[in-house]
């Protein structure tokens, strides 16, 4: 009888178990986790890593990210639905070839403009160069005389360049894409806003000196020289001259015929 208690009393604590279903374990503390960094899409285009690319650009690619302007090409470039953009890349002997002291000289701003001046705001390719109109607006700024004109000629399959300081060419394509162009010159394309020679100021006007007059002598006329005989006494005197004469001959004759008689 003892027996079939216990055995009744194990039934009834595995019933009570089932029923209560497994243990489960306490929920372990979790981490928050750092989303990742979104890798680049595809077919982004990277200004600097085309140069670098390419080689011989260290320069121009120090000053596009010192100033700035590498973010904005690639921000234009990435997220924009734009005419594209053409970039003019002067190698590292072009720049050697600068004036001692001349990129040391310009401020913090004129050196940004001296880079948005490589950048045109439109895709040109090669052979469309003999059909744009000068002179081209860089991103640097105004075209007008003197500020940021851009002459750009083609003549065969020779490019040339012009901004009123220096004369350069291009002499290699480095990447053509739908969005960006980038060529290689053979100069810093200097702009008349930031090396153009200014004119020089006019010479102001010597004072005009006043020319003092001469004072003219008046020179009085001299009087006629009075005649020496009156013409009213002189017909007189001639006519009494020739009648005398006249009574000579007269008395002459006279004499002579009284003689002979």
């Amino acid at each position: 009888m003892a027996a079939m208690q216990r055995l009744v009393l194990l039934l009834s604590v595995a019933i009570a178990a089932s029923a209560q279903g497994p243990a489960v374990a306490p929920a372990a503390p979790t981490t928050p986790t750092t989303p990742a960094t979104p890798a680049p899409a595809a077919g982004t285009t990277n200004i600097t890593g085309v140069l670098a690319k390419a080689g011989q650009f260290n320069t121009f690619i120090r000053l596009l990210k010192s100033t700035g302007v590498a973010a904005q090409i690639d921000n234009q470039l990435n997220n924009s639905f734009g005419s594209g953009m053409t970039v003019f890349a002067p190698t590292d002997n072009a720049f050697t070839s600068l004036a001692s002291g001349t990129l040391n000289s310009l401020s913090d701003s004129q050196k940004n403009a001296l880079i948005q001046y490589h950048v045109l705001s439109t895709a040109i390719p090669m052979s469309q160069f003999d059909t744009v109109s000068n002179p081209l607006r860089t991103q640097a700024g105004s075209s007008s005389p003197g500020q940021y004109p851009l002459n750009v000629t083609a003549e065969g399959q020779q490019v040339n360049i012009t901004t009123g300081v220096v004369n350069a060419t291009v002499d290699n394509t480095l990447y053509t894409g739908d969005q960006l162009v980038v060529y290689q010159v053979n100069k810093v394309l200097l702009p008349m806003a930031i090396a153009g020679t200014p004119a020089p100021a006019p010479a102001p006007l010597a004072p005009t000196k006043t020319k003092e007059k001469t004072p003219t002598s008046t020179v009085a006329d001299a009087p006629e020289a009075e005649a020496s005989t009156d013409t009213s006494l002189a017909a007189p005197a001639r006519i009494v001259t020739g009648g005398g004469v006249a009574v000579v001959h007269v008395l002459a004759l006279l004499a002579c015929v009284w003689w002979g008689l």
